[in-house]
């Protein structure tokens, strides 16, 4: 299995890395709410609130991966939201919207995958 204090450390380096792209995310959605959705390609947003609640959940969700990990040294948070995440964005999604739909689900499902592996490679139990 590997040197488990490596990948432990790993793992750690993970779910800040994850957890601060998660705030990263829900602060522009809430302060810079307009740029940022343009800039995934969304031409009209006829009001801004929904967005900046879905940021709202991401600082919230961030915040969470965190401190389950650092409570309990678990991810399960995590998995959970990234996997609905990949399913909402690549299936229930239409991708015609925005650039930046399919590539955020391909991007969650990578850190879904690539946290769950080093979370078995830490020798702790994915489920």
């Amino acid at each position: 299995m590997g040197n488990t204090n490596f990948w432990r450390r790993l793992e750690g380096v993970g779910v800040f890395l994850v957890a601060l792209h998660s705030f990263v995310i829900g602060i522009m959605l809430i302060f810079a709410t307009a740029w940022i959705l343009d800039f995934a390609g969304w031409d009209e947003i006829s009001n801004l609130f929904f967005p900046r609640q879905s940021g709202a959940f991401h600082v919230i969700m961030a915040v969470g991966y965190f401190l389950e990990y650092r409570a309990n040294g678990t991810i399960r948070l995590m998995l959970l939201a990234k996997g609905t995440a990949v399913v909402f964005l690549l299936i229930m999604s239409p991708w015609k919207e925005a650039w930046s739909v399919p590539f955020s689900g391909i991007f969650d499902g990578l850190m879904l995958v690539g946290m769950a592996f080093i979370h078995k490679m830490a020798g702790r139990p994915v489920a």
